[in-house]
């Protein structure tokens, strides 16, 4: 059986032809045969900017390139049709398939309304600055290009909590909207992170919950998903996801392995929200993500040896779901935090050949970016996938005393993996007394002299300046 791998299949500056959802139909059988089990496919609803959205910024989510709104009728990665015959192709290679799931936010509404509301500090909303004021705002969705189909529900000012502009005065600023409250179990950066853009759903709303329980359902029949994605979960209220699954999985009868993104680098915060969902998802390491950008922008004073710490993937690794990069990091984002190239392949050996945490590839380290040009880092990848799938098993041993050269081994198969982020070298390791007198070679192909296990079980392992090597059986016995 192989062992998990995902990936986020997509990026931020993707153009929208060929379409998305008709290459991965191509690409599926590769991926397969790649090491990876499954694959988080982009928001599949219209957004408000029709064939050029992301996907972010949501505006239908029933209209997964059905209807004609937006400007189109596909979305930025194809119809409805191209959608389900991606994850159709997706299953017939037994990969399973993760759907983005956008419920923070609309955008787009198809008509005004006259609502009183108050402006608020950006830096704390909870501070009003200005008290009681009309505004007009685009809060009344009725969706006319989809006409009913598949919900008869008309969104309206009532449905949110408040919105960031003010069509009268044509003021950009951040409104709560009259006789309402930010949402409660929410991160509390800004004094109160409820609020992240366009019009915020309220999830104290009993119609807003019924609307999004009954979408859940009807997403979950017609696209036969296996997990979700869920975006921007650190400003919607824990409560409301925390029941909202469990409702989703006993409609479904699936386990729908669950990932969050609760962007922020303070472990603390992520196991916090982990108790107040019951750990019912699994959440981004995103603390190890920055200790990658820290190790890789560090110009080799970075200590390796405590890459882990203060980590997901060490607090709670079954809760782990650890990457290198994604569309939010990459750069021209607002989350930038681009991992350098030199440091890749390190990176991804620290989320593929270890035991713990369940790894999440990003297309752009794959495939590669066209704007800004990013060089995809595939061939590596292949590597590691292979070795994860063949190689990283059994018992983990761990060398993590020096600052700059770590190492670990997996005893089952026989790995041993060395990396630097400074000056080369060579760490003393055990691999196990099974594979006494046998050669093991770099299967990275950057150090060429082979290691020899002596009768201790152990080897002396090299690797180069500012890189990694992942020795392996050579399957030649030393008489």
């Amino acid at each position: 059986m192989k062992q998990g791998v995902m990936m986020q299949y997509f990026e931020w500056y993707l153009p929208n032809q060929p379409y998305l959802f008709q290459k991965i139909q191509e690409d599926a059988k590769h991926l397969s045969q790649i090491g990876i089990t499954a694959v988080w496919l982009p928001p599949a609803f219209k957004g408000i900017g029709g064939q050029q959205d992301v996907g972010y910024g949501v505006y239908d989510l029933y209209d997964l390139g059905e209807f004609d709104q937006k400007g189109s009728i596909p979305t930025k990665y194809g119809t409805k049709d191209d959608y389900l015959k991606a994850i159709q192709c997706l299953h017939e290679v037994h990969l399973d398939v993760y759907a983005d799931i956008v419920l923070n936010h609309k955008m787009g509404g198809d008509e005004y309304e006259n609502v009183k509301a108050s402006e608020v500090n950006v830096h704390n909303t909870n501070h009003i600055v200005k008290q009681d004021e009309w505004i007009r705002v685009p809060t009344r969705f009725t969706f006319p290009g989809r006409q009913h189909k598949y919900s008869s529900f008309i969104w309206d000012w009532t449905c949110f909590d408040g919105i960031d502009y003010d069509a009268n005065s044509k003021r950009h600023a951040t409104f709560l909207f009259q006789d309402k409250q930010w949402d409660a179990q929410v991160d509390n950066e800004n004094g109160n992170y409820d609020y992240l853009m366009g019009a915020d759903l309220d999830f104290s709303q009993p119609n807003v919950v019924k609307e999004l329980e009954h979408w859940g359902k009807w997403y979950l029949d017609l696209t036969q998903v296996d997990g979700l994605r869920l975006d921007a979960v650190k400003h919607i209220s824990a409560s409301f996801y925390k029941e909202w699954l469990l409702k989703m999985r006993q409609y479904s009868q699936k386990e729908l392995f669950t990932v969050g993104e609760y962007w922020h680098g303070d472990v603390e915060k992520l196991l916090s929200y982990l108790r107040m969902v019951d750990f019912s998802l699994s959440l981004f390491d995103v603390p190890l993500h920055y200790h990658f950008y820290e190790a890789s922008h560090s110009f080799g004073q970075y200590d390796m040896s405590k890459i882990f710490d203060g980590t997901l993937v060490q607090r709670s690794c079954v809760h782990a779901v650890t990457f290198v990069d994604n569309h939010d990091t990459q750069p021209q984002q607002g989350l930038q935090s681009w991992i350098l190239d030199w440091f890749k392949p390190l990176a991804y050996a620290l989320i593929l050949l270890r035991k713990d945490g369940y790894p999440c590839i990003f297309y752009g380290d794959y495939y590669g970016i066209a704007q800004p040009h990013i060089t995809g880092h595939a061939k590596v990848i292949d590597q590691l996938l292979y070795l994860r799938q063949h190689f990283a098993y059994g018992k983990q041993n761990d060398y993590f005393q020096d600052r700059h050269i770590i190492g670990w081994t997996r005893e089952e198969k026989g790995l041993a993996c060395i990396l630097t982020n400074n000056t080369g070298g060579s760490l003393y390791m055990y691999v196990g007394k099974q594979y006494q007198n046998q050669v093991f070679h770099d299967y990275l192909g950057n150090i060429m002299e082979d290691v020899i296990i002596d009768e201790n079980g152990c080897g002396l392992f090299h690797v180069k300046d500012g890189s990694v090597s992942v020795y392996i059986p050579k399957k030649e016995v030393v008489i």
